[in-house]
Parts: structure tokens; C-alpha cells; sequence
């Protein structure tokens, strides 16, 4: 019998008469993922409006618990351990990935309150109140890395009630989530998980006041102008490296494109350079190149694994973007660049592509694996090709250039010099605060 993957309406774990099967990335059957229609999604949410409203305390307390919990209890029968499996083989992400958001996830926890009230404006006190901007939450989640799960839970943090529709390849996550979170006291009606297709998607994202939509380009296209919804699409982090290339600054490189397996949107897709663009880009391949491929589950695991099949798709959309440019690593790859890890995963080392000029249309695709392109910029291209980049990193003495980055419309952080894992800040805004899109700014006056 597969392991179940309920419905958790009310507190209640629920079972359905829709299913999938969920295949591991070896091919095998994993779970079953029970679904929910999207009329019993509007009626979650519904019923969720009615959930009384507890204080900012009580609701950073059970937090704090359910982080604890998240990472140290064995919650619906599942160690810590087996999560990390079980999401390791569903999203082809190596297991370390979710064993350091366990780590993660009760760190920030402790941290909450403290994220929630450096959102709060300097202005909000006597003449304005920082108030919801709604009541229900409505979370279409991603696959891509466990960590993203942490927006929501801020969520919950600033008063929100959050219904959380989970990716298609990691239901683990969030299912182990809303357990620690009930366990932790949470009231039931506070808290949903509603696992189902596109047509739920969209009727959980029509349902909420708000809603936390993460997608592809056709879901930025085609919700975007709704201010209702937040969409988080890719990522097309870069870096500019206006320094002397050492190996401290290749290893810095190969951390910010690989690290996690070179899934998360803050990884660098794009790396620019004043030097010689092409020296740089063969470094960095024979660097990149010497990454292990080992089974997902392998604590040695640094790549990403997918079925052959997606595999290849990947690596032909790669290939197509950068027209007649090499992939510089597979020249280091005698037996190519997918590597038989079990079943039917392939373990996928990473590319790398020099481009001959800073404005190439390759700059802009963010695959999820270690794919890099690497191209020339000098002060005369100007700041464009630096733009459309949600975590620019900036490898330079130059401060004009620094100021000049923070005023593109399109970054939306700037990382100055080699900061390590920069991204784990509990309270460094991600793609903005989060609190500017649920909350507002209210008037208020009295005699």
C-alpha cells in the first residue's frame, strides 16, 4: 500500500475519492496524493473566514512550537528523517536540502515576531494602523526547494488564516508543516492543506482575499496586473564579477550556482564580467564539472535528479537558448552530462555557456539545475543587463555601481561583495516584504 497523502480540512486529515499517484524520480510509485475538488476548496476557505481571532502572542507561541516540532517530532507516524526521504525522492532536491530546512524552519520560528514587526512601517503608531489587508490567505505552492514554505508562515504570524494548495512533486513539506502546527495548538480552522490540479489552484486563488501564487512565466503573464495576488516566478539571479578572479571569487561562484543543487530562485543563472568573459566561463566549468553525481537520497548528493525523460527535455531547452554556443562542461563529461542514479533518475550535472555579448536572450532562462551563462559587460552597456534580477550579486570596489543597482526597478536585493549564504537572513526581504502585499497603512484619529 502506498503512503497517503491526505486533504487536512478542519483538523482533520481526509482522504477522497480523487487521486494520483505520486512517482518517485526512480520512477517508483511513492504515495497517493489525495485531491480535492475545486468546490470543496471555496468551502475550505469558507468555513476558515469563521475561525475565531487569537492574540499576536498566543499565535507566536505555536509558531515557535511548531518549528520545534517541524524539525525534532515524528509527526502522522514520520521521523524527521523519513520526510527528508521521502521529499529527497519526490523532488529529485539532495536530501541535505531538507534536512537544513528542518534546521531552518525552528530556527525561524524563534524569529517570527521579530521578522513580522521589522515590516511594520516607521509611521504606523498613533496617526496609522498597519492592519490585513483580508482574512484568508490563499498559497499555491512550488516544488522547487522545501525553504519556500517559510512565506506563509509569516502569514500566519501577521493574523492571516493560510490555505496552502502544495506543489505537485513535494506535498511532504507543507503536510509536515500544518501536523507541527496543529500539534503546536494551532486552531484547526486556521490551517489548510487542499492538494489538487490547476482548476483547484484557481478557484483556492479566486476563494482567499489574497493569495501567494509561485509559477512559470505564463502564470507572472497572466495574473499579472491582479493586486489581489502575488506571483513569485523565476528568479534570473546574476552576479557581476568587476574584481580579479581568484579562487575565492570561483568558489563563490560555484556555491551561488550550485548550492542546493542550484534549485532555489536566488541561485545565479547570469554572471557577468569586465574581464575576460570566455576564461572565466571555462574556470568555472571545470570547476563546476567535478560536482559528484550520487543517488538523491546520498548524503554525498549535491546534484539535482529527475527522470531521464525530464532530464533531457531540460538540457534540450538549454541547449536550443544557447543556439551554437558549447555547454563548456561537457567537455569535462566523457560519459555525458546525465548520470544513471537508480531507476530511472539521472543525476544532472550543471552547463555552462559563454555568451558573446550582455544583452543575449539566453541571459533570461533560469532552468532548475545548475545552468549558467556567463557573458562580457562593460560601464558602457549600462545598467540594463544587470535589471530583471530578483538577487543581484555585486563582486566589485566600486560603490557608485551599488547605488546604481539598489535604484533598478527590477532587483529586488543587492549583495554586495561575497556574503555566504546571504539568502538564509531570516529578515532580509525575499522579493519585498511580504507585509507590503498583506498589509496597509490605515488613518487614524481621535480626540
Amino acid at each position: 500500500m502506498l503512503l497517503p497523502v491526505p486533504a487536512l480540512r478542519a483538523g482533520e486529515e481526509r482522504t477522497s475519492r480523487d487521486t494520483r499517484v505520486l512517482r518517485a524520480v526512480t520512477g517508483e510509485p511513492l504515495a497517493t496524493v489525495h485531491e480535492v475538488p475545486p468546490l470543496v476548496a471555496r468551502l475550505t476557505v469558507k468555513t476558515m473566514r469563521r475561525s475565531p481571532e487569537p492574540g499576536p502572542a498566543e499565535t507566536l507561541a505555536v509558531l515557535a512550537e511548531a518549528g520545534r516540532l517541524f524539525a525534532k517530532a515524528t509527526l502522522g507516524g514520520q521521523s524527521p528523517e523519513e520526510y527528508c526521504r521521502l521529499q529527497a525522492l519526490a523532488s529529485g532536491v539532495p536530501v541535505t536540502v531538507a534536512r537544513g530546512v528542518l534546521e531552518r524552519v525552528a530556527r525561524d520560528g524563534e524569529s517570527l515576531g521579530e521578522a513580522v514587526r521589522r515590516q511594520i512601517p516607521a509611521g504606523a503608531g498613533a496617526t496609522a494602523r498597519w492592519v490585513r489587508r483580508g482574512s484568508v490567505l490563499s498559497v499555491v505552492a512550488p516544488s522547487n526547494h522545501p525553504g519556500t514554505h517559510g512565506a506563509w508562515l509569516q502569514a500566519l504570524a501577521m493574523g492571516y488564516r493560510v490555505a496552502v494548495r502544495p506543489g505537485g512533486r513535494d506535498p511532504f513539506t507543507p503536510l509536515r508543516l500544518v501536523r507541527a502546527l496543529l500539534a503546536a495548538g494551532l486552531h484547526p480552522d486556521r490551517i489548510g492543506l487542499l492538494p489538487g490540479g490547476h482548476a483547484t489552484a484557481d478557484a483556492l486563488t479566486e476563494a482567499g482575499d489574497l493569495a501567494l501564487v509561485y509559477g512559470g512565466e505564463d502564470t507572472v503573464a497572466r495574473l499579472r496586473g491582479n493586486d489581489r495576488v502575488l506571483v513569485r516566478g523565476p528568479g534570473r539571479s546574476k552576479i557581476l564579477v568587476d574584481t580579479e578572479v581568484d579562487d575565492a571569487v570561483l568558489d563563490h561562484l560555484v556555491a551561488e550556482i550550485a548550492g542546493d543543487g542550484g534549485v532555489r530562485c536566488t541561485n545565479t543563472t547570469a554572471v557577468l564580467t569586465t574581464g575576460d568573459h570566455r576564461l572565466l566561463a571555462e574556470r568555472l566549468a571545470a570547476r563546476l564539472a567535478a560536482l559528484p553525481a550520487h543517488p538523491v537520497t546520498d548524503s554525498r548528493a549535491v546534484l539535482p535528479v529527475r527522470p531521464r525523460s525530464e532530464a533531457e527535455a531540460l538540457r534540450a531547452v538549454a541547449a536550443s537558448a544557447a543556439g551554437t554556443a558549447p555547454d563548456l562542461v561537457a567537455a569535462h563529461l566523457p560519459d555525458g552530462p546525465l548520470t544513471p542514479v537508480g531507476g530511472e533518475a539521472v543525476a544532472l550535472h550543471p552547463a555552462v555557456f559563454a555568451l558573446d555579448r550582455p544583452d543575449h536572450p539566453a541571459l533570461a532562462t533560469e532552468l532548475p539545475f545548475p545552468c549558467a551563462w556567463v557573458a562580457p559587460w562593460r560601464r558602457s552597456d549600462g545598467m540594463a543587463p544587470l535589471d530583471d534580477s530578483l538577487a543581484l550579486g555585486l563582486l566589485t570596489e566600486d560603490a557608485s555601481l551599488v547605488e546604481e543597482a539598489l535604484a533598478l526597478p527590477g532587483v529586488r536585493t543587492v549583495v554586495e561583495g561575497p556574503v555566504d549564504r546571504w539568502w538564509q537572513d531570516p529578515y532580509l526581504p525575499h522579493d519585498g516584504y511580504l507585509g507590503q502585499f498583506l498589509n496597509e497603512a490605515r488613518g487614524h484619529a481621535r480626540g
